[in-house]
């Protein structure tokens, strides 16, 4: 069981100021966020692409870039590559710098992106939204396999006569996984390919996505794939503290701002407290309290799901750089061991 930390980069308002923290700012305090990760032997960390103004992380991989050399053990990724809206050449040449940097430690994590601001800034209509997505991850996937490439081309992607694409990564082939907001067809797509699959559990009972994991693992075996081998990664928002009054106390106002925030664009009902403590139930999406609180709602998403990589989202919003660093540092010492043990005694 693979446990690590998803973040968006996000520099929303403070919650409890009003007071917007810049760009650069928030990105010098996640690369401090990944060191420590990796310090206190989390497995990975992730970072989402965004092209807003309240997120600071426009292109993961130079984020990923600046914390390689930094760290040890840590795999890096993004979570996700809005892949629909970029060129995959450049995609890969990006994650093998970052793959070469940290001596084979990249990931790609390629999905359509559920923010679509990237798609008019870029000159891509939505009315593509799903070819774009399916050509430019066959091209992906095609520059993995030889260092000369020959793509036919198509019609959102030109053709590629034998040319070759540089660097290299360490890793061969460098990993690229599925992120899926939970719909039959992302699943079996990944299944299909082979390709690891990441699920956005953010919302309802977990215990609800397994049979998603079952149909992906059903169409992984008949594609001709051994469905012991692939991996499935939760990505949930969550904050752990020391105490249980701490955890929920600290990260209810910033989470309680971003939901409201995106709700109203998107038409949902307003982010309560009853809504936030309800989530946080045992069967909830929630991982939010103390070590032991947020291990065993971990160790109940792997047996009830079949997770086997949990990243959780923290900061959801502004908080305190300490509080993070706290979170962080409780993640990697106390809570990934409890789970760990846990599942070596199954």
């Amino acid at each position: 069981m693979e446990i690590g930390i998803s973040t968006f980069v996000e520099t929303s308002p403070d919650p409890q100021t009003g007071e917007v923290m810049s760009h650069a700012q928030r990105l010098r305090e996640v690369v401090e966020e990944i060191v420590l990760a990796d310090k206190v032997g989390l497995d990975v960390y992730a970072v989402g692409e965004h092209h807003r103004e309240d997120y600071a992380a426009s292109k993961p991989a130079l984020v990923l870039a600046a914390a390689a050399t930094q760290t040890k053990r840590i795999r890096l990724s993004s979570a996700v590559t809005v892949l629909s809206s970029d060129d995959p050449i450049r995609v890969f040449q990006a994650f093998a710098t970052v793959d070469g940097l940290s001596e084979g430690r990249a990931e790609i994590m390629a999905g359509r992106g559920s923010f679509i601001e990237s798609f008019p800034l870029f000159g891509y209509d939505l009315n593509d939204y799903h070819e774009l997505f399916e050509e430019k991850l066959a091209l992906l996937l095609r520059l993995r396999e030889s260092e000369k490439v020959q793509w036919p081309g198509g019609k959102h992607t030109s053709a590629i006569p034998g040319l070759g694409v540089y660097p290299r990564p360490v890793q061969s082939p460098l990993p690229v996984w599925i992120a899926s907001g939970g719909t039959p067809e992302s699943v079996v797509r990944a299944g299909q390919l082979g390709l690891p699959l990441a699920l956005a559990i953010i919302g309802g009972q977990p215990a609800q996505f397994a049979p998603l994991v079952q149909l992906y693992k059903r169409a992984a075996e008949r594609a001709g794939h051994d469905p012991s081998k692939l991996t499935v990664a939760s990505h949930s928002h969550g904050f752990v503290a020391d105490t249980n009054e701490q955890a929920v106390e600290q990260f209810f106002p910033s989470t309680q701002s971003v939901m409201n925030k995106i709700g109203q664009e998107r038409g949902w009902p307003p982010y309560t407290r009853d809504s936030y403590d309800a989530a946080r139930s045992r069967q909830g999406a929630l991982y939010v309290g103390d070590p032991e609180t947020v291990a065993t709602k971990i160790i109940d998403l792997h047996r009830n799901v079949g997770i086997t990589r949990f990243l959780i989202h923290m900061p959801l919003g502004t908080m305190p750089h300490d509080q993070v660093m706290r979170a962080i540092e409780l993640l990697g010492t106390e809570v990934a061991p409890r789970v760990r043990e846990a599942l070596a005694s199954q």
